[in-house]
């Protein structure tokens, strides 16, 4: 079975009446058009951010103890695991079994922390996973496996948000789904803008995300 033919049928099973949705749309040349996007508009993007992530780091540096950089398992395209980057924004890292989403107020989260966070600097360096392949600029954003786990068994589409690479920004983000998800009924709205953008995904909508996601950031909208 060819992997259109999977993507359609988890489409079809999850969400039947998502606008738009129209089977095997998704070829080997617009893969390679999206795969062809991301590396250059990531690359040139690793270049302009460079001067702001040198500062970041140097401002962790001096804030708190503990690395600068913080990396995490994450699930990727077709359930496959990868190693994410961010700025360190915590004061722990955490590494058990539970992982908490940060909350408003949160105790854990540094000075400089609560700042790169409100403005989405602390997913910079994650440049790095789009140019190596584990990500793209624009795709559902990848959960702590464990969270994968819980909302994957009590939310039967949830698995549609990984038959495509993780991104840096995605259609959610841009429509409001952004931060915490402190509820069920918050990941299914997430969920069903994934899923959309499963259905729909193109360059020019991968473009249109990238433009309004400064848009999103600066809205400050669920950033904690």
């Amino acid at each position: 079975m060819s992997s259109d033919l999977t993507r359609d049928a988890v489409l079809k099973a999850a969400f039947p009446a998502i606008n738009g949705f129209r089977p095997s749309t998704t070829t080997a040349a617009g893969l390679s058009a999206k795969r062809l996007f991301d590396l250059l508009f990531g690359i040139l993007l690793l270049l302009i951010a460079m001067p702001v992530m040198v500062l970041v780091s140097l401002a962790i540096a001096l804030d708190s103890p503990g690395p600068i950089l913080f990396c995490q398992k994450r699930t990727g395209q077709n359930g496959k695991t990868f190693p994410i980057f961010k700025f360190r924004s915590m004061r722990v890292v955490e590494k058990s079994a539970a992982v908490r989403q940060a909350l408003a107020g949160d105790a854990r989260i540094t000075r400089v922390g609560r700042v790169i966070r409100k403005l989405s600097l602390d997913e910079l360096p994650q440049l790095f996973n789009v140019i190596a392949g584990q990500m793209s600029l624009v795709g559902p954003r990848p959960h702590a496996i464990v969270h994968d786990e819980y909302y994957g068994a009590v939310l039967a589409s949830y698995a549609v948000r990984q038959l495509v690479k993780p991104g840096i920004t995605g259609w959610a983000q841009v429509n409001g789904s952004r931060g915490p998800t402190p509820d069920i009924e918050d990941m299914r709205q997430r969920v069903e803008l994934d899923a959309w953008y499963v259905a729909n995904h193109s360059v020019a909508l991968d473009l249109k995300i990238l433009v309004r996601t400064p848009l999103a950031v600066l809205s400050g909208r669920n950033a904690h």
